[in-house]
């Protein structure tokens, strides 16, 4: 090929073997099984104590976020080496893309599980359609209502109301969309002292929302009866607020992350993939609430 041909090709890097992978599937496999061990104590459906199932997801939650940091500093190292292409900057917007439709599926199943439940499976257990015998010999005494605050085996809990803390949570988390939004239009314009502020502002935003949330969930437990254990309603609401409370952590650690390398100032107005992806993220969750707020806590 001749010297000219080759100039019009670009560069592609193509990184050394990785460990990460491996150590990530391992880190979310722990998570994975300790959590269900814990949770399996704390809906008291089997007689354990959930000591060693805590301890598992422990375990887990350090491992994933000691592969986060080093894969992060690697990517981060051959960035600012300018190992990277054009070509390869295409990839990982491609890559990142796959990455939200794969969350927007994610919780696609588990809105449909809600409404399945709410939309089909109450109704049927009140009688609805040709299901009244079912209703008349299985549970004649069920009120087909949502939120399903006393289930068909006898227990009650107390729905959790929308205009308290969750509507709190939901003006934090459009007030992070809009301080984020300022944050990237002020990288594009090469205004470093209003991307650092905005971009930890956000941070601070995300913070203060998961202990907010940690806060509604003490009070569910403590004083609402509102548990996993609380049949249909309380399994989806911790299901749906409990994985995006997931998210939005990863979010808020991807934002101190790019608050710190602001402050580094590893972005410039041509370069910054790293930061719209973490903004691209940050988008997708907050979207991902306001559903949640309506479906989960209004309607």
């Amino acid at each position: 090929m001749s010297t000219e041909n080759q100039e019009k090709y670009e560069k592609y890097y193509v990184p050394e073997q990785s460990p990460w992978p491996i150590i990530g599937a391992i880190g979310l496999f722990l998570l994975a099984y300790g959590g269900a061990n814990f949770i399996q104590q704390t809906t008291g459906k089997y007689n354990n104590d959930g000591s060693m199932g805590w301890i598992i997801f422990s375990v887990g939650l350090a491992v994933i976020i000691y592969m986060m940091w080093s894969w992060w500093r690697d990517t981060i190292r051959e960035s600012m080496n300018g190992l990277y292409s054009a070509q390869m900057d295409r990839s990982f917007r491609q890559g990142m893309l796959w990455f939200i439709s794969s969350e927007v599926m994610f919780f696609a199943a588990f809105f449909g599980a809600l409404l399945y439940a709410r939309q089909l499976i109450v109704p049927w257990l009140g009688g609805e359609g040709n299901n009244a015998m079912t209703h008349a010999l299985l549970y004649p005494d069920f009120i087909p209502q949502w939120p399903l605050t006393t289930t068909p085996a006898g227990e009650t809990t107390t729905a959790m109301g929308a205009f308290g803390l969750p509507a709190i949570n939901t003006a934090i988390l459009l007030t992070s969309s809009w301080t984020l939004t300022i944050a990237h239009h002020a990288l594009k314009d090469g205004n470093r002292s209003a991307l650092l502020n905005y971009t930890a502002i956000t941070a601070l935003l995300g913070i203060i929302f998961l202990g907010l949330q940690a806060y509604e969930y003490y009070e569910a437990y403590h004083h609402m009866g509102l548990t996993l254990g609380s049949g249909i309603y309380g399994s989806t609401f911790f299901m749906l607020t409990g994985f995006h409370g997931f998210h939005v952590t990863i979010g808020t650690i991807f934002l101190i992350v790019m608050s710190v390398r602001c402050a580094s100032g590893h972005f410039t107005k041509e370069n910054h993939f790293a930061y719209e992806a973490g903004a691209w993220y940050w988008h997708f969750v907050d979207v991902v609430w306001l559903f949640l707020f309506i479906f989960v806590y209004i309607v």
